[in-house]
C-alpha cells in the first residue's frame, strides 16, 4: 500500500505524521547517551582536578538517586497534567546542570551540577515514554523503541573518543559545556506533538497518595546503599541497614501491585524489565576489567566489548520491531533472557587461556541482543497493558524497576568483587573464583526471568492458551492487549484490530 500524507494508518514512523516527532525523540536519546558516555571518560580527569577524589563515586550515585526520584515525579505531571511540562522542566534542568557542572570550581558545586542533571534526565525520559504511548499507534511503537535503542550505537562509538580528545586536548569542561545548548534541539522537534497531546486523560488521573515521599525515601536509600558497597567496615553495615530500612517499605509503592509476587500481566513486565538490567549490567561493569586483568587486553580494546554489546542491543531492538514473525511477545522476552543468561556464561571463558578473548565480546554482543529483543518487547506490552490514565505511573515504574534492579545488582557484584579481592593474597584462582561467582548470580537472575517470561501475558491470555476450546478470535497472545491504552485519546487512532501485528506489519 503507498503510503500518503494524512493517512496516519499507513504511515511508518518517519512518515510526515511522524517524522519530526521521531527525530525529536531519537535525537534526545542520541544527547542523553552521548552525554553518559562522554562523562564517564571525562570524569577520572575533572575529580582529581577539583580535588574531590573521595567523592568520586558520588559524582556517579548523585546523578542516579536524583534520577530516579524524578521519574516518580514526572509519571504524576504526565497522568495529571500531560506529558509538556516534564518535558519542558526536564529540558532546562538537564541544560543547568551541564552548565554548573561545566563551571564548577569545586566538587561540591560539581555533584549539585550531577544531582540536576539527574533531576533533569529523569523527568525527560517518562515524558519520551508517554508521549510514545499517546501518539503513535499500536503498530508503530515497536518501531520507535528500536529506534531508541538505536541511538545509543553512535555515542556508544564515538562518545569516550570525543570526549577524550576534548579532556586531552582542550579540558574536561568542554565535555559538559559543549553538549548544554545542543540538548535543546531535539526538545523543539518534539514539543508540537508533546502539546498536541498534553492534558490529563479522559476521566481525569486516578489519586495516588504519597509516592513522591515513598520516591524520596527509595532514592536515598539506594543512595546510601551504593555508599555501603564502596566501604567494607562496620559502618557500611549500619549504613546498608538505613538503606534497606529506606527501600523496603517504599520500593514496592513505586510499582505496580503484584510487582513483587510476579503477579501476571503489567506486574511481571515490570518486574522483568528490572532483573533482565540487573542481570546483565552486574556482569558487564566487570568484563572490560576482566579483559584487562586476567587476558592482558589494553583498556581500549577491552572497551569494544561494550561498543559490541551496544552495536548488539540496537541490533536486538529493530529485530522486534522491523521483522515479520509469528512469535508472541512472550516469547521473545523469554529467548532474550536466555540470550542473556548464555552471554552471562559466556564470560567465564575469559579465565581459559585457549579461548580467544573475542570469543567472549562477540558472545557479550549476542546477550546485548538478547537484550534489545527483550527490553523493546517490554516496552511495547507495557503500553498494551496499560489504560492511557496509567502511561505515566507505569512508564516511570518500568524505569524505576530498571535503575532499581540495575544498582542493587551492581552494587552486589561490586560486594563480590571487593570482598573477595580483599581476601586474596596475589593468587589468581582466588581472583578467579570470584568473577565466576559473580557470573553464576548474574547467570542465574537471567535464568529466573527467562522462567517467569510466561507470566508476561494478562490473565485472559494465560486462560485461552490453557482453554484452546474456548470461542475467541484466533490471535497472538501478545497481540490482545489488556486495558486499552488509549482509550478516547484521538491521538492513539482507531482500535487496533486483534489481527494486526504488533511488530508494525499488518
Amino acid at each position: 500500500m503507498t503510503e500518503q500524507p494524512g493517512d496516519e494508518a499507513t504511515q511508518g514512523i518517519l512518515g510526515p505524521a511522524y517524522r519530526r516527532l521521531s527525530i525529536g525523540i531519537v535525537s534526545s536519546v542520541v544527547f542523553i547517551a552521548f552525554e553518559s558516555m562522554a562523562v564517564a571518560t571525562a570524569m577520572p580527569t575533572a575529580v582529581p582536578e577539583l580535588d574531590g577524589m573521595a567523592l568520586y563515586a558520588f559524582a556517579f550515585s548523585a546523578f542516579f538517586t536524583t534520577s530516579l526520584f524524578a521519574m516518580v515525579v514526572s509519571g504524576e505531571l504526565c497522568d495529571r497534567r500531560g506529558p509538556l511540562l516534564p518535558l519542558i522542566l526536564g529540558t532546562g534542568a538537564f541544560t543547568a546542570g551541564l552548565l554548573l557542572a561545566g563551571a564548577a570550581q569545586s566538587m561540591w558545586p560539581f555533584l549539585a551540577g550531577r544531582a540536576v542533571q539527574g533531576l533533569g534526565g529523569g523527568l525527560v525520559i517518562v515524558a519520551l515514554y508517554v508521549v510514545v504511548g499517546r501518539t503513535y499507534p499500536e503498530r508503530l511503537r515497536p518501531k520507535i523503541f528500536a529506534g531508541m535503542a538505536a541511538a545509543w550505537v553512535v555515542p556508544s562509538i564515538v562518545g569516550p573518543l570525543v570526549a577524550g580528545v576534548l579532556t586531552d586536548e582542550l579540558s574536561w569542561r568542554w565535555v559538559f559545556l559543549g553538549i548544554a545548548p545542543l540538548v535543546l534541539i531535539p526538545v523543539f522537534l518534539a514539543l508540537p506533538s508533546a502539546k498536541s497531546v498534553d492534558g490529563p486523560p479522559p476521566g481525569g488521573a486516578p489519586s495516588r497518595v504519597g509516592r513522591k515521599r515513598f520516591a524520596l525515601a527509595a532514592s536515598v536509600g539506594v543512595g546510601l546503599l551504593q555508599y555501603a558497597g564502596a566501604r567494607a567496615d562496620l559502618v557500611a553495615i549500619a549504613v546498608a541497614a538505613v538503606a534497606l530500612a529506606l527501600m523496603v517499605p517504599s520500593v514496592p509503592k513505586l510499582l505496580p501491585p503484584g510487582t513483587i509476587a510476579l503477579r501476571r500481566g503489567l506486574p511481571t513486565v515490570v518486574a522483568l524489565r528490572g532483573i533482565y538490567a540487573g542481570a546483565f549490567f552486574g556482569t558487564e561493569t566487570f568484563l572490560p576489567l576482566l579483559l584487562v586483568s586476567e587476558r592482558g587486553m589494553s583498556s581500549t580494546l577491552a572497551g569494544l566489548s561494550l561498543t559490541g554489546g551496544a552495536l548488539g542491543w540496537a541490533t536486538g531492538s529493530w529485530y522486534q520491531g522491523r521483522t515479520r514473525t509469528v512469535a508472541p511477545r512472550y516469547l521473545l522476552v523469554r529467548a532474550g533472557g536466555l540470550f542473556v543468561a548464555a552471554a552471562i556464561c559466556s564470560v567465564s571463558l575469559a579465565l581459559v587461556e585457549a579461548v580467544p578473548p573475542v570469543v567472549v565480546m562477540l558472545g557479550w554482543a549476542v546477550g546485548a541482543f538478547g537484550m534489545g529483543i527483550a527490553t523493546a518487547s517490554m516496552s511495547v506490552l507495557l503500553f498494551q497493558l496499560s489504560p492511557v490514565a496509567d502511561h505515566g505511573a507505569n512508564s516511570a515504574a518500568l524505569q524505576v524497576s530498571d535503575a532499581l534492579f540495575t544498582a542493587t545488582f551492581v552494587g552486589l557484584a561490586g560486594t563480590i568483587f571487593g570482598t573477595g579481592h580483599a581476601e586474596s593474597i596475589a593468587e589468581t584462582t582466588v581472583d578467579h573464583w570470584v568473577y565466576l561467582v559473580i557470573i553464576v548470580v548474574m547467570a542465574c537472575l537471567a535464568l529466573f526471568g527467562a522462567w517467569a517470561a510466561g507470566r508476561v501475558r494478562s490473565p485472559s491470555d494465560a486462560v485461552r492458551a490453557s482453554d484452546p476450546g474456548l470461542s475467541v478470535p484466533a490471535a497472538s497472545l501478545d497481540e490482545v492487549p489488556g486495558p486499552t491504552p488509549g482509550v478516547g485519546n484521538a491521538a492513539d487512532g482507531p482500535r487496533q484490530s486483534k489481527d494486526v501485528d504488533v511488530t508494525g506489519d499488518v
